[in-house]
């Protein structure tokens, strides 16, 4: 069975302003369901994550100025959220959502987090609308527990992941692999063990083209046990932020194209939404659902 960590929107309210991005999260199950692609025994709520495994990913003293809300001004912009309780405790238990889901990934094949994705978060700082990072911490709970040996990476986010790079620079245990618009954010990027920067504009076929060559290439050489799945949609075309040019169906073939790779080597997934900020808020769901209804027909 396909297991999906939710957290209602309404259990640690944002600010009006930071409302409509965030909407995606409550539409995205509705529309699933409305479909018949799941049904309500596909979700599970998650629990807040134990301090013991966030502490694996970040560092100790960031993680208390997160719960004594006292990062700085400068900090805080730079996460691109206001700082509140309700802020990180919705965060705390996303990164429980991806942990839970990478334990259901290793019983069903694959397991998603409808949130998480938060790839901008370092060891000791947020950033991008990232506080922490989901995929760092699961990654090192599979690791730490014996569960895996090799883990990998696969982030499409239109933005590189930039706080996975730096989390796992110095830890061979896990290869990232991220592919992304060369010009957009960040402006500085860290070094991750595969970095593919796109041109501005980049269409379905060059993006399918690299990616299909490049992941085949890793499964061959880095052996992976593991895949965290970072689905973004904000490739697409139509997304305010992304930069490049590929259609809903090109974002699909995206998906197949991991999914199935996953599927065929007996390698468990876990995904993580990502981003995407596409001026209708249909084209998202639409994108994002399909990363779902792929994972139902293939592993299903």
């Amino acid at each position: 069975m396909l297991k999906i960590a939710w957290l209602p929107i309404y259990k640690h309210p944002l600010p009006q302003k930071h409302r409509f991005p965030m909407l995606k999260y409550e539409l995205l199950p509705e529309q699933l369901l409305y479909e018949g692609t799941v049904t309500e025994d596909n979700f599970f709520e998650p629990t807040p994550l134990p301090e013991v495994h966030l502490l694996k990913a970040h560092d100790y003293d960031y993680w208390q100025k997160l719960q004594s809300l006292s990062l700085t001004k400068a900090e805080i912009r730079r996460t691109g959220f206001p700082l509140s309780k309700a802020l990180v405790d919705r965060e705390v238990s996303i990164m429980n959502g991806t942990l839970e889901a990478a334990k259901y990934a290793l019983q069903y094949g694959c397991g998603f987090n409808i949130a998480g994705g938060t790839h901008h978060a370092f060891t000791d700082r947020g950033e991008g609308f990232c506080l922490l990072n989901d995929i760092a911490i699961a990654a090192h709970y599979l690791l730490d527990e014996g569960l895996v040996q090799k883990i990998l990476v696969v982030d499409l986010d239109v933005h590189q992941g930039n706080g996975t790079a730096q989390i796992f620079q110095n830890d061979q245990r896990v290869f990232t692999f991220s592919m992304h618009g060369a010009k957009n954010y960040p402006m500085h990027k860290e070094q991750s063990d595969l970095d593919i920067g796109l041109p501005d504009g980049a269409t379905d076929d060059l993006y399918l083209k690299l990616l299909k060559e490049n992941l085949a290439i890793l499964l061959d050489t880095v052996e992976p046990d593991f895949i965290f799945f970072q689905s973004g949609v904000d490739v697409l075309k139509t997304d305010q932020l992304g930069r490049l040019g590929m259609s809903i169906e090109g974002c699909k073939e995206r998906d197949r194209i991991v999914l199935e790779a996953c599927k065929r080597d007996g390698i468990p997934v876990t995904a993580s939404m990502g981003g995407g900020y596409s001026k209708r808020i249909a084209d998202i769901i639409e994108a994002h659902a399909n990363t779902y209804r792929l994972a139902q027909n293939i592993f299903f």
